[in-house]
């Protein structure tokens, strides 16, 4: 089972995913929070697969709750799906940076929520999207110039070209082949490099390709 947090000020759309959520034969919703203290304590006491998370919250908001949960060790296994009324939103962008591993628009179509669900419990992010990339891409290049990472001499040579297919949001499958490897490889490669930038997920690979200027916005040389 998929166990899931709900953590949202609103009564009404916590109970909206909840009936959706529960009617699924693999998912269970386990708790509900109405601020980002609530969904922390909540997180930490009930050990989630995943948990969805508003960001406008009072108290305590989903951002700064976002990275407790993200930085506890405890919850390392933990994933946090944000959701957003705007798609556009940079507090999305600081979420993603702050372990996040992706986004969902609060209308998305009920079938596309629960494939989200089972995607991040199963370890991928919510990148597919072309609005995620642009998000990442928008908000990195106006955070500041790009600067190189020292971070990034630890990396072979195969494991930064393979960042930046991840930055671009290729799949392992579309690396493999890209690089004429096999996914597993390729997957391999994903998790190396992740290690060794302590990375918590493939979302934050991507930051990391934007904010190291490995990968750049199409508008800017």
């Amino acid at each position: 089972m998929i166990k899931v947090l709900l953590a949202d000020d609103q009564a009404l759309v916590r109970a909206g995913f909840r009936a959706l959520l529960a009617a699924q034969p693999d998912i269970e919703v386990v708790g509900e929070a109405g601020d980002g203290a609530e969904a922390v304590e909540q997180a930490r006491r009930l050990r989630p697969d995943l948990v969805l998370m508003d960001i406008r919250m009072p108290g305590l908001d989903g951002l700064s709750a976002t990275r407790k949960i993200a930085s506890d060790e405890r919850l390392a296994a933990t994933r946090i799906v944000i959701l957003t009324t705007f798609e556009l939103d940079e507090y999305v962008f600081e979420a993603l940076r702050g372990g996040a591993s992706g986004f969902l628009v609060k209308d998305t179509e009920p079938v596309e929520l629960i494939h989200a669900v089972r995607a991040v419990a199963a370890g991928d992010a919510l990148l597919s999207p072309s609005v995620t990339r642009r998000l990442i891409a928008e908000f990195a290049a106006r955070a500041r110039e790009p600067v190189a990472s020292p971070h990034l001499n630890a990396l072979t040579e195969r494991e930064r070209e393979v960042m930046t297919l991840v930055g671009e949001g290729l799949s392992n499958e579309e690396i493999a082949a890209r690089l004429v490897v096999s996914p597993a490889t390729a997957k391999t490669h994903v998790s190396r490099t992740m290690i060794k930038l302590g990375a918590r997920d493939r979302a934050q690979l991507v930051v990391f390709a934007y904010e190291s200027g490995l990968v750049r916005p199409g508008w800017l040389p």
